[in-house]
Order: structure tokens, then C-alpha cells, then sequence
């Protein structure tokens, strides 16, 4: 009799706990932080690359002084920690990544991932401090959040998820070689209805638009990104990349209905936004016409995929 009473009382408390396949969609750690990464992005065809996510509202004002608070002198490119008289704090990146920064940075922020408010102005003015001359540059707001930390493209609760293969997808399809975790952030950001106030972002992108090679690639250079395929061979399931730099066990594993997935994502921009994009960084209209007929030809490399990959994939 005791056993049999063991033996139901188990019964029972199995019964009330969660099955696999309830157990934590929502609490596992991949889901509880997908939003901080990435957020589908429903209104795509839409989304403003000229302005990008800040809008015409938040653009640096060319009408104005800007004071100088700090010098950046550490990395590939030169740049400024400016003040404008309204108090807003600006990350200024000069130099060739500073187009390819900001061109970067909006498509991965138009289809769904976190990107800071960026803009590229060609021409303002400074006051404050000796430094180099005003020249065109990427502006990045840096006071409507606030730096918590680094985070590691091996080791964060995100690796697993398809979104997170995705941005490895979007960057190599804009042949970004740089996958440095000091190009990594973690933000705090106060902004009061607007989803999760922790993000994880790839902050640092110039790396781009270039070529891949070892140890490192160019940067903002046509016909180098011209020259390099998004695709080199499939084995199986398993798609290997023409990625020729520094973190190639990084992109190594990737299956085919991840790379369709963010082709996927990255076709539903058309032609006017990807424009848009290298039209806000100042290229002149044939460079432009030149990227996009590119980028293009890159996802349609992993769009050929999908007849192999299922559909429900």
C-alpha cells in the first residue's frame, strides 16, 4: 500500500510539471535575451536607411559648433568625443571605415538587429581642443545609452539561435572580416516603451565592404568587394564560406537554412534602400550602383540554397 500511494503521489507531481516541450520557449536563456539581439523586423520594406533608426528627428545639426571632450586615438581610425550645444555626446569616426560604418550599420538595423543611432556628415565645425581638422565622419549618439560591457561572439546565451548565425551571415555577406569581441557592446538604454533596455549590439562594423584576408582585410574598397563570392563550397549541410581572415572557426558550421533565412531578410530591402544606405555615407552614385549590384548578387549565392533546405526552415 505505501508504494502504490509512492507511486501515485509521483504520478501527480508529474503531472503538473512542465513537459519538454513547455519547459522555458520563453525562460530559456536564448529566448529571454533574443530581443536584446535581434526583433523581427515587420515593417522592412519601410524602414528609412537614409536616416536610419534615429530618423531626420535626431540628425547631427551642421549649423552649430561642436565642442571637443576627448580625443580617440586608439584603433584603425582616428575620431572625437564631441558635445553639441545641446548637450548630446557624439562618437565621431574619421577615416576610410567611417562610410562603412554607417552603411553596415543600417542594414543590419534594417532588417531587425540592434544598431546604435548613426549618421555621416560631411562637413561641421569644432571648438575646444587641438586635434585633427573637421572632415566628413560617422556620428554616433553615445548618450541615449550607456556601455556595460564586451561580449564574446563564442561565449554569450545566444550562440545557438538562428539569429545569431544570421548576423554572422549579414556580416560576411558585407564582408566585414572583423569579428574582434572588442567591437562588441553591451547597452543600457532608456528609452520608456521601446522593448528591452539591455542589447546586445555589434558596435564597430568599418571592417567592411572591402576584401577578407588573413590576417586582416580592406576596407570601403569596390573592387575588392567586388572580387570575393559570398559562397566557396557545401558539404552536406554545412556551407563554407569565402571568408579568408583572422576568426574562421567562427563561420565554420553554419547550415544552409540559416544562410536562407537571412537572405531571406536582407531580399526584402529593395533596391531604393540599399541606395539609401550608401547614399547617407556620401558614395557618389556609380559606387553605389556598384555595391548594391553586389550585395545582390550575394544573397541571391545563398538564396540558391533553398530549394535544398526545407521549407518549413
Amino acid at each position: 500500500m505505501m508504494r502504490r500511494a509512492f507511486l501515485l503521489a509521483a504520478l501527480s507531481i508529474a503531472l503538473l510539471m512542465p513537459t519538454s516541450a513547455s519547459w522555458g520557449k520563453a525562460s530559456t536563456p536564448e529566448a529571454a535575451h533574443m530581443s536584446e539581439l535581434w526583433e523581427q523586423p515587420t515593417d522592412i520594406r519601410s524602414r528609412d536607411l537614409y536616416y536610419g533608426p534615429g530618423g531626420r528627428r535626431l540628425a547631427p545639426r551642421t549649423d552649430v559648433t561642436y565642442r571637443v571632450a576627448g580625443l580617440d586615438t586608439t584603433g584603425h581610425s582616428r575620431g572625437y568625443d564631441l558635445l553639441d550645444p545641446e548637450g548630446r555626446k557624439w562618437d565621431v569616426k574619421l577615416g576610410d571605415e567611417a562610410q562603412s560604418d554607417l552603411v553596415v550599420s543600417r542594414i543590419l538595423w534594417a532588417i531587425g538587429y540592434r544598431q546604435p543611432i548613426t549618421y555621416y556628415v560631411r562637413e561641421w565645425r569644432m571648438s575646444g581642443a587641438p586635434g585633427w581638422p573637421p572632415a566628413p565622419g560617422r556620428f554616433r549618439l553615445s548618450s541615449d545609452h550607456k556601455v556595460t560591457g564586451e561580449w564574446s561572439w563564442d561565449e554569450n546565451p545566444l550562440r545557438d539561435t538562428r539569429p545569431f548565425r544570421g548576423l554572422i551571415v549579414a556580416n560576411l555577406i558585407l564582408n566585414n572580416w572583423d569579428f574582434a569581441a572588442s567591437n562588441n557592446r553591451t547597452y543600457r538604454v532608456d528609452r520608456p516603451g521601446e522593448g528591452p533596455r539591455n542589447w546586445y549590439v555589434v558596435q564597430d562594423v568599418g571592417g567592411s565592404l572591402g576584401k577578407t584576408r588573413w590576417p586582416i582585410g580592406t576596407r570601403n574598397d569596390i573592387d575588392d568587394f567586388e572580387s570575393e563570392p559570398l559562397i566557396r563550397r557545401v558539404e552536406g549541410d554545412e556551407v563554407h564560406f569565402a571568408y579568408k581572415s583572422r576568426h574562421r572557426l567562427l563561420v565554420k558550421g553554419i547550415p544552409r537554412a540559416d544562410v536562407v533565412w537571412t537572405c531571406r531578410l536582407l531580399d526584402r530591402l529593395s533596391e531604393a534602400q540599399l541606395n539609401d544606405a550608401f547614399r547617407a555615407a556620401g558614395y557618389p552614385a556609380a559606387i553605389r550602383q556598384r555595391y548594391v549590384r553586389k550585395i545582390r548578387e550575394k544573397i541571391q549565392e545563398g538564396l540558391a540554397l533553398e530549394p535544398q533546405v526545407e521549407r518549413g526552415g
